[in-house]
């Protein structure tokens, strides 16, 4: 067996949604929304699934969905992309690891901002790489330029970047940005932007891509997601933005892992970026107030709540909020003994993982949102 599996534990989201469904527990853990999506779009699939191709796509994906995601960053975010600069993947998931394994060859370290999402670092592993960690520091969250140059050696090929930030809820700044775009061009390092979250920005917030940074658009490769943009986690359709080169690169990778997606959900997402520029306001703003509500619910109850800016994701303080449990226990008891599955966000770090905050969802309805705050009040009474 491949040892870097072998010893692999299952995903902590996976292990707190089985939890829940277990328990029959409110699942405030794994980040998918229950509203946000437009009938439109599915629609579109429906008539797709119909009316249209169901064999194999181009393995780049259909012309008109690469067409549409530049045509997309072009009007949001000012990028100047076509269909060459576009690969489509199964997720973007999919497009990170197309991404790395295209990059990343054995000895080569690759820097990654902790806490992460937990596939940067078997993905890099599993290209020969070796993840090295920049601890991000609560509750601010700040990229410090002291911490990024002492991770960085003769042997450093890339940054894995998440921006806006998953589990944290924080949209890096400019300034930030500047440091990072700074070290990559003076040491040549390819920079994988994983830019899932660009479009849930809450309270007027604007997104900066790094690729539109000086120096920046030839050696960064952006990570997209119709998932994310649309609240529709299921279909799996990501995808990856990049100079001509890069994007043909990561293509070769990405034709020996999924090869294709599927072409109806294609041509929905194609639909869903060139008419549904209007669909992304009111989703923020229903985002944004499925926030507030969370947030209220919280601090009513005695829990210190981190700010979140973008996501779907907020942290809770478990010490702050006079708890002495760290936050593998107390996830554990709280879907066992309350009836609500957090995440803990200790996984999210190999090295200097916090132990004291977790990690709650509150892409939710009213009434879900409701029922998990009420377990929560529970949790901190009972398991202290």
């Amino acid at each position: 067996m491949n040892p870097l599996y072998q010893q692999m534990e299952t995903s902590v989201f996976e292990r707190m949604s089985l939890a829940a469904a277990k328990h029959g527990a409110v699942n405030l853990g794994q980040g998918f929304p229950d509203f946000g999506w437009s009938p439109e779009i599915l629609e579109a699939a429906a008539k797709a699934v119909v009316e249209g191709s169901n064999q194999y796509a181009p393995s780049r994906g259909l012309p008109a969905l690469r067409e549409a995601v530049a045509a997309h960053y072009g009007r949001h975010q000012g990028l100047d992309l076509s269909a060459e600069n576009i690969c489509v993947t199964s997720g973007a998931t999919e497009a990170l690891a197309a991404a790395i394994l295209a990059t990343v060859e054995p000895g080569d370290e690759v820097i990654i901002f902790t806490p992460a999402y937990d596939a940067y670092a078997p993905l890099i592993r599993r290209a020969g790489g070796l993840p090295v960690e920049v601890a991000l520091q609560p509750p601010g969250w700040r990229i410090e330029r002291s911490a990024l140059e002492a991770a960085i050696s003769p042997s450093t090929k890339a940054i894995v970047f998440n921006n806006p930030h998953n589990p944290t809820g924080r949209l890096f700044d400019r300034d930030e940005l500047g440091v990072i775009a700074e070290f990559a061009v003076i040491n040549e390092l390819v920079v994988i932007s994983d830019e899932v979250w660009e479009h849930i920005l809450l309270d007027g917030q604007a997104f900066t891509p790094i690729a539109a940074l000086p120096g920046m658009a030839s050696r960064t490769l952006k990570c997209g997601s119709a998932g994310k943009i649309f609240s529709l986690t299921g279909w799996k359709i990501g995808w990856l933005a990049a100079s001509t080169e890069l994007a043909t690169l990561a293509a070769r990778a990405h034709q020996f892992l999924t090869f294709a997606s599927a072409p109806n959900l294609q041509a929905a997402v194609a639909y869903g970026l060139n008419e549904g520029d209007g669909w992304l306001q009111p989703m923020r703003d229903h985002f944004a107030r499925a926030r507030d509500r969370m947030t209220a619910g919280l601090e009513a109850a005695g829990f210190a709540v981190l700010p979140s800016a973008s996501t779907y994701f907020m942290c809770v303080d478990l010490a702050a909020s006079g708890i002495s449990l760290d936050d593998e226990a107390f996830a554990t008891q709280a879907v066992a003994k309350a009836g609500v599955a957090v995440v803990p966000l200790s996984p999210f770090a190999e090295q200097e993982a916090p132990r004291h905050l977790i990690r709650l969802c509150f892409a939710k309805r009213d009434e879900t949102i409701d029922a998990g705050v009420e377990a929560m009040a529970r949790a901190r009474n009972l398991i202290r």
